[in-house]
């Protein structure tokens, strides 16, 4: 992809957010998970594929031992797991999940999360 005026790419002499950018490479066609958010040392990663008033998809990679502190959030949010393992705690509950399982972390519950090796998630919340 080019680099135009300090985001990611140019599409008809305008500008495109990466989450535009990511969302233009599925819009339409099929696509894969794993090539949409790469794994960073260290790091986590996330990417906004879908942002509307009434909800969001975001794509994560979480290296080895990354995680999210406990916090709480006012809608469901329904994660996918795509690669790797993950723990998930809800209100104190732990759960293992591997690719390809899935949870819905249920609204104003506290939740956490650790990479128990480094995991791809598809994180979904509706706001209804």
């Amino acid at each position: 992809m080019n680099i135009c005026g300090g985001f990611l790419v140019c599409k008809n002499r305008g500008r495109v957010t990466r989450g535009q950018a990511i969302m233009d490479k599925i819009v339409g066609q099929a696509g894969n998970l794993n090539d949409l958010v790469d794994y960073q040392e260290g790091s986590v990663v996330s990417k906004e594929i879908i942002k509307k008033d009434k909800g969001t998809v975001t794509l994560f990679a979480f290296d080895k031992g990354q995680g999210l502190s406990e916090h709480t959030a006012p809608f469901d949010a329904l994660v996918y797991v795509f690669d790797g393992e993950v723990e998930i705690m809800i209100s104190g509950a732990p759960h293992h999940l591997k690719a390809g399982e899935i949870i819905i972390m249920p609204a104003n519950k506290p939740h956490a999360l650790k990479a128990i090796e480094r995991f791809k998630m598809m994180l979904v919340m509706i706001r209804a």
